[in-house]
């Protein structure tokens, strides 16, 4: 297990602009304050100067601390403008980003604000459009990584060239997912309508539950065993309003159909882009709980759960105000409305599928990815997936829990929120495809003796 957390804004960029700012803004007011210091040591060593010859021993040395405070004058105006540029660097590749999402919509008005902004950046530093030009080619070189590497020490009892392959297949596998692009779902994209039947039962309810208090907690509430797919928690606020939180599984069934909704065929509509028997049976679980159009929910999901969700928020029938996703095979631009939270181990290959996710940051303010190396060392056991496991992953959300990252505060206060709830009541549901019976084959017709060539029968005489 690694402890090394990689909390970021998502995207290309890793950091945050306008912390990098701040940051900047504390280097010069630091910068300033010394300055005054030096003044000040400037001014006691002259007059200590002045003094009779005892006192110029004193003065060399109240000199020499005059300098290494400008020393440090000097180096916190380095960094103010080191940090100053960074952010523009980073500045112009979000730019960039929403600059290409702005222009498949068509909106004119807000490309001209992005490219009037962007030269505002490059005529107050003149590399900068060099310098974020390579910043997005080497970070989408770069993001497979550590899966890539893994797949070939995985392999290190093979012969060398074998390993080799390994590794090469397993970069070259998640850039086609980058290339294709399946893993970035658009802001307006809508999934096709494929029918399926589904039957959705409740299995556990419980009227005595509370709020999770964590994110882990929340984590270990996804369920995945004894027929459970799909957990909703209806929450009846003080105020008399509702809100729900839906937990979906994972991937159940390898095969390639079966009656459980949560198998690989709905693994590939929902990734090509169509409804499926699991998302079906999530809005069924949904409806069946109450929930009604424009209602306020919080959804988590886990693998393919987590691909329900995203299009659950993307199609827009409920308040989908928080998404979290644990392995999502997918990023989805789901709008400045939704608080999007993404856990994400960089050695998990179904989280290759998302291509690296968009260049830009998704979702609400504050909203954020959460990466990390959740078992660094390669093996055989790797074919278990254990990275992409939802065990690993309520890990995670424990180490997001205990982290001082100001963006969690967000997670807690809706934790918080839904803790103040008057009562909560929680259903488990199980879900079954309904494959259809094939149609009988029909017997042969009956054949009347005269048509088989006989005739009425003779009493003998």
């Amino acid at each position: 297990m690694s402890d090394d957390l990689d909390i970021r804004s998502g995207g290309v960029v890793a950091v945050d602009t306008e912390t990098l700012r701040e940051a900047a803004g504390g280097f010069a007011r630091l910068g300033r304050e010394l300055e005054a210091i030096v003044g000040l040591v400037g001014s006691a060593g002259a007059q200590l100067f002045a003094l009779p010859r005892i006192a110029w021993d004193v003065s060399s040395r109240v000199e020499e601390l005059r300098r290494r405070v400008g020393d440090a004058v000097a180096h916190a105006q380095r960094a103010d403008a080191d940090l100053r540029a960074a952010a523009a660097v980073y500045e112009v590749v979000e730019l960039r980003a929403a600059h290409g999402v702005a222009e498949a919509a068509g909106e004119t008005a807000t490309l001209a604000a992005i490219e009037a902004r962007i030269a505002v950046l490059a005529d107050e530093y003149p590399d900068v459009l060099e310098t974020a030009s390579r910043g997005p080619l080497a970070w989408g070189l770069a993001w497979p990584a550590e899966l890539t590497a893994q797949a070939g020490a995985a392999l290190w009892w093979a012969p060398p060239g074998i390993a080799v392959a390994a590794g090469v297949g397993m970069f070259g596998t998640a850039q086609l997912a980058r290339l294709v692009g399946a893993g970035t779902v658009p802001q307006d994209a809508r999934l096709r309508v494929a029918s399926t039947a589904i039957i959705v039962a409740p299995v556990r309810r419980d009227t005595r539950t509370a709020a999770p208090t964590t994110l882990a907690a929340a984590a270990a509430r996804i369920p995945g065993g004894e027929g459970s797919r799909i957990r909703v928690e209806k929450y009846t606020m003080a105020d008399g309003s509702r809100q729900f939180a839906v937990y979906v599984t994972g991937t159940q069934s390898f095969a390639p159909v079966s009656k459980d909704p949560f198998d690989m065929t709905s693994n590939v509509q929902l990734y090509s882009g169509s409804t499926s028997a699991s998302y079906d049976a999530t809005l069924a679980a949904l409806r069946e709980s109450g929930a009604r159009p424009g209602d306020a929910v919080h959804a988590f999901g886990h693998s393919q759960g987590a691909m329900v969700t995203a299009h659950i928020a993307l199609e827009g029938e409920f308040d989908t105000r928080t998404l979290v996703s644990f392995g999502p095979p997918v990023e989805a631009d789901i709008g400045a409305d939704t608080l999007s939270v993404s856990l994400r181990h960089t050695d998990d290959p179904v989280v290759a599928l998302e291509g690296g996710g968009h260049d830009y940051p998704v979702g609400a303010p504050g909203s954020f990815v959460a990466e990390r190396v959740a078992d660094p060392d390669p093996g055989l056991h790797d074919v278990r997936l254990p990275a992409h496991g939802i065990a690993a992953y309520t890990e995670t959300a424990r180490m997001l829990d205990a982290s001082t990252d100001p963006r969690m505060d967000p997670v807690r206060a809706l934790l918080d929120e839904l803790g103040a709830a008057a009562s909560v009541e929680s259903v488990e549901y199980s879900a079954e495809r309904v494959t259809a019976l094939p149609a009988p084959t029909p017997g042969p017709e009956p054949v009347s003796p005269s048509a088989a060539g006989g005739g009425s029968a003779r009493r003998p005489s």
